[in-house]
């Protein structure tokens, strides 16, 4: 009985579950003798950290040379508005050029700012989605690496979203900077593995390639359940906003408040005018809701803090929210801006929400290219599915 007692002890302290997460930041054994006698950029925001230390702020008290910092939406400090242009400058802690490349028409750095790094190094938390904009960024600067034959080395990070795929696979005429790659909206890939497949697939522009190194984390596979240490974006405060945000952003292409401005964005969605509802909230101006939609009225609407985290990541992408709210609202095609498409990436699921369709039937159109896009990634990924 003892000896059963001690294997199954082993077991537990062996198991995924029980073993902490590490991400590739965190392994710096793994990369620091990669940066040595290197001038280095630095791809990151607020979440590219080893343990509770900004990684810059670690890098050069290691006496590391960071010559710049490339800043992607929300900026380095992860502050600004979704869509906000903000203007390069320098890091007021520490100094560093910071240079912002959502400013920028292409995204891409100048061969000039290129010139000035011998290594560009990434650390960014991502959530997987496919109109988040951190991989769009990511693949601009591959791209410039590779133009420019500057490595690129990858410290991974953990999905928050990595344990399903789901969504239609992007039409490929709704590209646009809330939609860059051929993939489902729900990828499930960490940004590592989708660097990889960027790569793999050949999507670079010339089919270029870019000399890319990863280092995966440690202890996770795509089943695990990875609470972030930050918030990723202004508006995504917490793991409930994390997990409905597949679901929730795509409102953000209709007339719909999905609760910028308030202290639950992404938790509710509503709007002045909206017919049934009990609940209510009210944006306002604040920090990362500069221009709230309907600031400062009244929204009636539905507010999905009720429901468990557990709940919410059973249902995944769920469309029964956008089309309740399209029956509530009862406009017709006035409910959906042009921007839905581009955030949903085809054409048809509006025209099948339009003509009154379930949500299962629906999703039921996208099934066989998230199959097609499963076996497409496997090459790619790090971690076991």
């Amino acid at each position: 009985m003892k000896h059963c007692l001690q294997i199954v002890l082993f077991l537990c302290l062996c198991s995924p579950l029980a073993a902490q997460i590490k991400t590739g930041a965190e392994l710096t054994e793994e990369y620091f003798p990669m940066l040595r006698d290197r001038q280095i950029g630095v791809f990151t925001n607020h979440t590219g950290r080893i343990g509770a230390t900004h990684l810059v702020d670690s890098l050069m008290r290691a006496g590391f040379r960071i010559v710049s910092v490339f800043a992607p939406e929300h900026g380095f400090r992860g502050d600004a508005d979704a869509g906000e242009k903000i203007e390069d400058g320098c890091d007021s802690l520490t100094g560093i050029p910071v240079i912002s490349l959502y400013k920028y028409k292409t995204g891409k750095p100048t061969p000039a700012q290129l010139a000035k790094i011998d290594l560009l190094l990434v650390d960014i938390q991502d959530v997987g989605l496919r109109f988040y904009t951190y991989y769009i960024t990511l693949f601009h600067l591959m791209d410039a690496c590779a133009e420019q034959g500057k490595p690129v080395l990858l410290l991974d990070r953990p999905n928050p979203n990595g344990f399903y795929v789901d969504g239609p696979i992007l039409d490929m005429k709704y590209k646009s900077g809330v939609g860059w790659l051929p993939i489902p909206v729900v990828h499930g890939m960490t940004l590592g593995e989708l660097a990889q497949m960027i790569n793999g697939e050949q999507w670079l522009p010339q089919q270029r390639k870019c000399r890319l190194t990863v280092i995966p984390c440690r202890n996770y596979t795509h089943q695990s359940l990875y609470d972030l240490p930050l918030p990723p974006s202004p508006n995504l405060p917490n793991m409930k906003s994390v997990y409905l945000y597949p679901s929730l952003c795509l409102m953000e292409g209709t007339v719909l408040s999905v609760g910028r401005g308030t202290d639950f964005p992404f938790q509710v969605y509503g709007h002045p005018e909206m017919q049934n509802c009990i609940f209510y909230f009210q944006p306002s101006t604040r920090a990362g809701a500069k221009n709230p939609l309907y600031a400062d009225r009244t929204c009636w609407g539905v507010d999905l803090r009720r429901y468990p985290d557990d709940y919410i990541r059973q249902h995944g992408l769920d469309l029964h929210y956008l089309i309740d709210a399209y029956r509530r609202m009862n406009i017709g095609k006035a409910f959906f801006k042009p921007f839905f498409r581009n955030l949903i990436g085809v054409d048809y699921v509006q025209t099948m929400i339009e003509e009154g369709k379930s949500a299962q039937e629906i999703k039921q159109q996208w099934q066989a290219d998230v199959a097609l896009f499963i076996e497409q990634r496997r090459p790619y990924l790090l971690y076991a599915e």
